[in-house]
Formats: structure tokens, sequence, C-alpha cells
């Protein structure tokens, strides 16, 4: 029955979101009432506030007036082991770091989905969602989430072989067993371990014999029941280079985008790093390294250690006008990167509409669309007013600016379409 109530949402719930929040839900039946348990807080916090009402007149539908349903928190389980016939591989190591871990990742709207697909890869023995692909430009947090599902599962079942590697040290441990004539070896190793993490896939492409060993050792794992965790610096179909059937397969279990965070996260990861620095760190400079720095965590890291660096060498106390004084080459050459005017072409080009059209007065959909989505990253990836804005944009009122980024708003959270424009966009914009 419970499956019936699944089809009925289908109706009215995008089928990525049943897959990744709904159907991981456990479900028990018992006197009237349903119970759904969540695995985590991510997932009892998305579910309750966006599904749960869509869910409650589902289950009525489908089970009858009586029953209703109640939604909580799953006690946590140690994990049982997934590979429990399969021989110790102890030479194989993890490469974990563990450094990275679920506690000191920065929740923001750019990552919600992600972090919510890593928790269920790491807490469930079989993932509903296998493999498990994230993708999105450098420096966005997908290598921290893969360490952190490896740390999550190696804490609970610590008898798991896991294994994490750059797909470079898969490439040229590939090349060497050929040389050794190796090959049995080298396949057994990565077909025995019960968690691959795979990192930056986009690294195969062109790369015909890595790719068909690849696919076969994939292939393995997955009926095998195995986890595999993979990231790509881009949605893998747009890798040119990547066989048709790699690219299909990296689809089987879900895809999710890490975007550039937003001006809230960004405070919040340079206030978590000032932490792990040791580093004192005024909230106006937060503040303003965040909106001067708009498009990777690397970036935020990097001007927090040079700021660091200085004032330790100099003694000085880090305030704004010394912020402003040390990162001023920085920000120079970040705003030459990420301008308006790189913006409105890139976007223009995205939609194969000319830059005149972007700029001039047409109201047609077509460019209306583009326009406000132009208009919403200006404000987002660059320091510019909304005046400023307006007047780049063929002498727009301030008031145009401020509803298109409303608008946009509004509509990024309702279309994933649309949202994932904005991401093909802002990865052309800082790749």
């Amino acid at each position: 029955m419970w499956e019936h109530c699944l089809k009925r949402l289908e109706s009215e719930i995008p089928k990525n979101d049943i897959l990744l929040w709904i159907r991981p839900l456990e479900v028990s039946v018992s006197n009237h009432q349903i119970k759904l348990m969540a695995a985590n807080d991510v997932v009892l916090g998305k579910v309750k506030g966006q599904y749960y009402k869509l869910i409650q007149s589902a289950i009525k539908e489908v089970f009858g007036e009586p029953f209703s349903a109640t939604l909580t928190l799953k006690k946590s389980q140690i994990v049982e082991s997934v590979n429990q016939d399969a021989a110790p591989v102890t030479q194989i190591p993890s490469n974990l770091d563990a450094r990275f871990v679920f506690d000191n990742f920065i929740e923001g709207r750019s990552n919600t989905i992600a972090l919510a697909a890593a928790l269920q890869t790491a807490q469930t023995p079989s993932p509903e969602f296998n493999p498990l692909l994230l993708y999105g430009s450098t420096g966005l947090g997908k290598t921290h989430l893969m360490h952190a599902i490896g740390n999550e599962i190696k804490k609970n079942n610590p008898d798991e072989v896991i294994c994490y590697l750059h797909s470079e040290i898969y490439v040229n441990e590939m090349v060497k067993a050929i040389q050794q004539k190796a090959m049995e070896a080298f396949k057994q190793k990565y077909r025995s371990v019960t968690t691959l993490l795979i990192d930056d896939i986009q690294f195969f492409a062109r790369k015909e014999r890595t790719q068909e060993e690849f696919f076969h050792t994939f292939n393995y794992l997955l009926e095998g029941q195995k986890r595999v965790i993979i990231t790509c610096d881009r949605y893998p179909k747009e890798v040119t280079g990547l066989e048709s059937r790699l690219k299909s397969r990296l689809g089987w279990g879900i895809v999710v985008p890490i975007d550039p965070p937003d001006y809230e996260t960004r405070v919040a990861i340079l206030r978590e790093k000032a932490f792990q620095f040791g580093l004192s760190l005024p909230d106006e400079v937060a503040f303003y390294i965040a909106k001067q720095l708009n498009s990777n965590i690397r970036e935020l890291e990097g001007a927090l250690s040079t700021l660091k660096a200085n004032a330790f060498f100099t003694g000085k106390s880090i305030d704004l006008p010394y912020t402003k004084q040390i990162l001023k080459e920085l920000f120079k050459v970040n705003h030459q990167i990420v301008s308006v005017e790189n913006i409105q072409k890139c976007t223009a080009h995205y939609y194969n509409v000319k830059l005149s059209e972007l700029l001039g007065k047409s109201r047609k959909r077509s460019i209306v669309r583009p326009r406000q989505l132009a208009m919403f990253l200006a404000k987002e990836l660059t320091d510019k007013s909304y005046p400023e804005i307006g007047e780049l944009f063929g002498g727009r009122d301030h008031t145009t600016v401020l509803h298109a980024y409303r608008k946009m708003s509004e509509l990024l959270t309702e279309n994933n379409d649309l949202d994932e424009d904005r991401q093909k966009i802002v990865n052309k914009l800082t790749e």
C-alpha cells in the first residue's frame, strides 16, 4: 500500500525528490497509524517542512480516512557489514582524511540536497540511490562530502573495506599494472571493496582502456550492492570523451549538483574556518570577505590563510582596514573574472540570444527570463548595487533589478531546470 502512496505522490513531487527524500523513509503500519522514520535531521526537516502534508493526503486517499501518519527521527544503529561473504582485503588503504566529517561541513541552500544524499548513503547499508554522483565546480565541498561519507561508514562499521582515491591515481595504478602484467591483481583490489569513492571522474575522459576497466568494476560493485560514490566537475553528460555507456551507468542512482555557496553560507564558512585556524575574525571582516569572494570555498580558505600569515609576521591585529589592504589584489583579480559584463555575455551565449537583446527593451519571455537571471547573478556574484546593475542593463531603474532578483529567488527554489541553467552559467564564469 505504501508503494501506491509513492505512485500517488509522483503526480505532485518530482521523481528525484521522491527518490532522495521520501522513498528512503522507513515505514511501519500499526493500528491505523503509518509511522515514517527519517535517517537524519536533514531528511526529517525537509520532509516535515515540504512534503508532510502531501504525504498525509496521499495516505488518506490510499489507506482510507482512519489512517494518519507520524514522522519521527530513526534511532541510530550500527550499520551491519554489506560484505559479509567477502574476504577482508587489509592491504587496501582507505586514504580517508579524518579532518573531513559531516559535523564540520557547513550546510547552506547551495548544498542541502547533496548533504542529505551523502548522509543517506553513509547511514544506509543498501542505499536507494546507488551510485551517488556529486557534481559542481572546484572548491565547493564535493571532496569534503566524499571523505565524510567514508569516515561515517568507518565509524559505524570498522570492518568495511573503504577506498577513496582520485581518478588520476586509478589511471596511474592501472598503467603500472599493465606494465607489470598484474591486471588481475588490480581488478581484484578494487572489486574487493565495500565502498569505493572516486574523485574527479572527468579525468577518465579519452582514456578508453581505463573507462573499459572501470565500467566493469563499477558494474561488479553495483551488482554486489556495494556503495559507489563519484564526483565530477560538471554534469557527466557534458564531459567530452566519456563513453556513452559509462555516462548512462553514472545516472543509474542519483546525480546531485553542489552550487557555489550563497552569501550567508560564505559567512558561516569563514567563521568555521577561522575557528579551525585559531583566528579571531571580527564579524565585519567576515561579511566583507564573503561579499568580495563568491565563487568557492577554497578562495575563502586562501584569503583567511593569507590574512593569518600576514598578521602573524607583522604583529598587527586583523580589522577591516587591514583586511582591505592585505587582500586588495586578490579581490581585484576576482572582480575581473566575475564582472557584470562577463555575466551578461555568458548568459546571452548560454540562452543563444543576442547581447543587444538581453540589454534591450524586448518583453519576449525568451528574452525576459535570461535578462532576469543575468540581473540575479550580477547581484549574487558581484559587489554592484541595484542602481549600478540597472545602469549596466541598458539604464534600467533599480526597482526593475530588485524585482528581477526577487522573482528569480522565488523561481529558483521551484524550478529545477532554471536552477540547472543558473549552475551551468556560474560554472562557466568560475572555471
